[in-house]
């Protein structure tokens, strides 16, 4: 049985590439280079997500529903964009998982996720201490990669992580 890919995969818009790592619509308050999806009406509780069909379906919900089955999986068959996006996903919430302690409390384990995601020492696609530069692209001019002298914020929601038996 093969590991599940994304759903958008089969999106009929093609998302705007930054080397081969697509930007895909978040459902979010917070203004950046992703467009925005609309808040689902009514709204959800905190622990739950839209169903795959909803408009708010966002490649966040689809990594967090993914993940536990995607992680049993050594091999991962990369089908399209998205399915980059799933990868980097999933390995930066096993991640998030692996800093927190077994007896943390709450806001411990909150703590430790924050600062993993505000981490600014990790590679992205192209450095050279990025470990799957194989299945990554780097940005394809000056114009895509960013000139800023500090990581951008929407790059450090997508951090280090163990997937298929590999961590960044």
């Amino acid at each position: 049985m093969p590991a599940y890919n994304s759903i958008f995969n089969n999106d009929p818009n093609p998302p705007r590439l930054i080397g081969n790592f697509p930007i895909l619509p978040l459902r979010t308050k917070t203004r950046g280079p992703a467009y925005t999806l609309p808040i689902p009406n009514p709204p959800l509780p905190a622990a739950e997500s839209p169903d795959p069909d909803s408009e708010s379906y966002d490649i966040l919900d689809e990594v967090i529903s993914l993940f536990r089955a995607n992680t049993f999986f050594r091999n991962f068959e990369i089908q399209g964009p998205a399915d980059r996006l799933l990868v980097y996903g999933i390995w930066f919430l096993s991640d998030c998982l692996h800093k927190i302690k077994p007896h943390a409390s709450a806001r411990d384990a909150q703590k430790e996720v924050m600062n993993l995601a505000l981490d600014l020492n990790f590679a992205i696609p192209g450095d050279p201490g990025f470990p799957l530069n194989q299945m990554y692209e780097a940005p394809r001019d000056r114009q895509d990669a960013d000139d800023e002298t500090k990581p951008s914020k929407w790059w450090l929601s997508f951090t280090k992580r163990k997937f298929m038996g590999k961590a960044l």
